[in-house]
């Protein structure tokens, strides 16, 4: 009876303990469950105050910069979409010259001072696969203007065959009309690129072209273009990170090449000048020198972008490098940077291993980089994606 008892009580117990144990199992599920959601409910908390935090960052750091530009005008014209290209008149004082990006037709507007389009051209003979840059010069024998338009946005860095520049005189007058186009078709020595970057030098007319990439490059024209055969642009210095436009002063003595975060001005040699802020731009694709070369010209794509005058810190203006007076016609040995009558001298493959890692060296030096404010901004954007990357992990756990 004792053992009967005993055992009776021992399967009470063990159903009680089961019993207890199922009854408990939704218990704590449910508390995993809230557990679970006051997780992701701080995490989302997490998410929005890092978001708010970047947001405050980047506002705080643009408020920091310098205001330095002055706002000159807002393209007016419905058909000026993507200002991709910018330059100043040779000829025709107070008027700018722009172009849209891709997909548009082979055409240019000449704006004047107020914003509004006072002629738009078209240009027979050339194609508009995506135009990125523009630039212009007066030649210094006739007299005239000469635009030059890049066909050179290959976004596939090396899908295009070659790239095509377009040589157009400037019209003598300011009434829309169709215009006779030159093209040049162009490779790179190296590789196919993708470029957002054109200059003419104001006194020799020769072209660089500036490439955008994480590691660009200026590449210069030959002397003289063949319109029969694919002319060869070869790599003569570095240039900053993901270079969307350049130009030349207007007396030679200096180059710029823009990012979508500031400007780097250059001393004919590659040699960086300085850094110039910009205004802050919903997408900043165009830069160009005002036409008497101590301030710049910026502007952005998108319908009725505006196009800002910055002018040139004194520092910058007295480190350039003097201008050329001696001939109106410079040499071509003359007019070369230092790393051009080098390749002309020994060419690359002849270069010794020490030379090799020198000019690697020089390259870096030279090249643009970034400052401490691109840097923060390209830290508080990271922050920013890695958190709403984290954030939507935590959620679909």
């Amino acid at each position: 009876m004792g053992d009967l008892l005993q055992r009776t009580l021992a399967v009470a117990c063990v159903t009680c303990a089961v019993t207890c144990a199922v009854a408990a199992v939704p218990a704590a599920q449910a508390a995993q469950a809230q557990a679970a959601q006051t997780v992701q409910a701080q995490a989302a908390q997490d998410v929005q105050a890092v978001q708010v935090q970047a947001a405050q960052g980047v506002r705080a750091l643009a408020a920091s910069a310098d205001d330095t530009g002055e706002k000159l005008f807002t393209f007016r014209d419905r058909e000026i979409t993507e200002s991709s290209g910018l330059a100043v008149s040779p000829t025709h004082p107070g008027v700018y010259y722009t172009h849209n990006d891709s997909s548009a037709e082979p055409k240019f507007y000449a704006v004047g001072a107020d914003g509004r389009t006072r002629a738009t051209f078209r240009v027979r003979g050339a194609e508009a696969r995506d135009w990125e840059a523009m630039a212009a010069r007066r030649d210094l024998t006739t007299g005239r203007g000469v635009l030059w338009f890049a066909d050179i946005g290959d976004n596939l860095d090396g899908a295009w065959p070659d790239i095509s520049i377009y040589k157009v005189m400037e019209p003598p007058t300011l009434r829309d009309a169709t215009v006779t186009a030159v093209r040049y078709r162009f490779r790179y020595e190296d590789g196919g690129r993708n470029a957002e970057g054109i200059m003419a030098h104001p006194r020799t007319g020769r072209l660089y072209v500036v490439s955008k990439e994480f590691a660009g490059s200026v590449y210069v024209a030959p002397k003289t273009l063949r319109t029969d055969r694919v002319n060869v642009l070869r790599k003569v210095a570095a240039a900053p990170l993901m270079a969307t436009d350049a130009a030349y002063a207007p007396d030679g003595s200096s180059y710029v090449i823009r990012t979508y975060f500031s400007a780097t001005l250059f001393k004919p040699s590659g040699e960086t000048i300085a850094k110039v802020t910009m205004p802050e731009l919903k997408q900043a694709e165009t830069i160009a020198f005002a036409s008497d070369g101590r301030a710049l010209l910026v502007g952005s794509e998108g319908p009725a972008s505006p196009l800002y005058r910055v002018p040139l810190p004194d520092r910058a203006l007295q480190a350039r490098a003097p201008a050329d007076r001696s001939t109106d016609r410079p040499s071509e040995r003359a007019s070369e940077r230092p790393s051009e009558r080098s390749s002309r001298q020994e060419g690359p493959s002849d270069r010794s291993a020490d030379a090799k890692k020198a000019a690697g060296e020089r390259d870096e030096r030279e090249r643009g980089g970034l400052s401490a404010r691109d840097v923060m901004i390209l830290v508080l954007a990271g922050l920013l994606a890695t958190a709403v990357i984290g954030g939507i992990a935590r959620r679909t756990r």
